[in-house]
């Protein structure tokens, strides 16, 4: 079988290549695994790039990217894209500076985090406390229907933000014991996307969609499916969320987290 060209892997973090409790070393079933980094250096020794894309604000996402040798990152589901050390947002026309600061505050000034939570009492809450201190999104955890989330904002004249589902989290504080599954949601300028910040690295690099591949396990993740030549969804995504719907040409790893990456990896550079 000849190997099918691979010239770049993007991977989405928590989830996805890191295991529970967002370890690295650590696999679906709790134990130490090492599957996680084999795939990484995979990579690494087959020349294939890898950029890493996630919901995390930038400052983790650089420090998840530094240990792992990577020069190209996506954080905030996309909301900004940093190549070799320079970073280019990707929310249109809402961009920080100037008196209104960041854009975290500019939506914060809009009234729509409030008028959700309002809306989606016992629904919707912040996701404390990985939403303080974000650039970009705000962050929350609950259950809504993201379409409906999307008709009350564009009849408040919110149209130019949209709410994302970023998959299911495990939810600890119990503040929300009436859900029977909780799933992170990210507030975002509409034009952002994890899709859009892959294709934009792709051509920034010059790599075509046959190039590239993405590993994610969430709705937002499996957008890239549009963009790049192969998607795969770990495996834990369908045995967290039962009820996530997969796109066409989606392929859906046996193992989940870091073995589900070094399989998709691994199938890939041997042409499967």
């Amino acid at each position: 079988m000849v190997a099918r060209a691979m010239r770049c892997l993007y991977v989405d973090l928590d989830g996805t290549l890191l295991g529970p409790d967002a370890s690295l070393l650590q696999g679906a079933d709790g134990r130490f695994s090492l599957l996680g980094v084999r795939a990484l250096e995979a990579c690494r020794r087959a020349e294939v790039e890898v950029v890493l894309y996630s919901g995390r604000r930038q400052s983790s996402v650089f420090e998840a990217a530094r240990l792992l040798g990577c020069s190209a990152y996506a954080f905030e589901l996309g909301c900004g894209l940093v190549l070799d050390g320079v970073c280019e947002w990707l929310t249109g026309g809402v961009v920080p500076g100037g008196p209104a600061g960041s854009i975290y505050s500019q939506i914060l000034s809009s009234g729509a985090p409030e008028l959700l939570l309002e809306r989606f009492a016992g629904q919707l809450e912040y996701h404390t406390p990985w939403s303080v201190g974000r650039e970009v999104s705000h962050l929350f955890r609950g259950a809504v229907d993201v379409d409906l989330v999307g008709s009350v904002l564009a009849a408040s004249g919110f149209d130019w933000l949209r709410l994302v589902d970023n998959g299911v989290v495990f939810e600890r504080g119990g503040s929300m014991p009436g859900l029977p599954i909780v799933h992170a949601y990210h507030l975002i300028p509409a034009v952002a996307s994890k899709a859009r910040a892959v294709a934009r690295h792709m051509q920034a690099r010059g790599y075509a969609p046959a190039d590239c591949i993405a590993v994610g396990d969430s709705r937002e993740d499996m957008d890239a499916a549009s963009v790049v030549g192969c998607f795969w969804l770990v495996a834990n995504a369908l045995a967290r969320d039962p009820g996530l719907s997969l796109l066409p040409g989606v392929r859906v790893a046996s193992e989940g987290f870091g073995a589900g990456v070094y399989e998709a990896v691994l199938t890939t550079l041997a042409g499967g």
